[in-house]
């Protein structure tokens, strides 16, 4: 696929960025939601690199779609959360639009990986 490890890929590196910082903001989240709100916020967070590397791990491009689609799955999931977050007054308003901005270019850039594997798909 060109790239020897998803290490390489710049929406892994981003993605871990996005998962890492949003632990830190969880982390002040009220003790009454360290296994409500601030876990689902950490697994959806988890799950987009996650699933990067688990795609990037699979044997074709075509198995590489179903991965990356879970992972915009989860960046949806999670700015939902995040958007509940700041509603429920857990987060700030620059922390949250520091973070969104994160996910934004996360999910952009989730997509383009998308759309050129299915490119790649049909032309093969």
């Amino acid at each position: 696929m060109g790239f020897n490890s998803y290490r390489d890929l710049k929406v892994w590196q981003l993605s871990m960025e996005m998962a890492e910082q949003t632990y830190h903001l969880t982390i002040r989240f009220p003790k009454q939601e360290t296994f409500g709100l601030a876990s689902q916020i950490q697994r959806a967070a988890v799950s987009v690199p996650s699933n990067i590397a688990e795609g990037h791990a699979r044997d074709s491009t075509k198995e590489f779609l179903h991965p990356i689609s879970i992972a915009l799955g989860s960046l949806a999931e999670l700015e939902t959360q995040l958007l509940l977050s700041g509603r429920l007054g857990y987060v700030g308003s620059d922390e949250l639009d520091s973070i969104s901005l994160l996910v934004d270019q996360t999910g952009r850039m989730i997509r383009g990986l998308q759309k050129s594997l299915k490119t790649r798909v049909r032309e093969s």
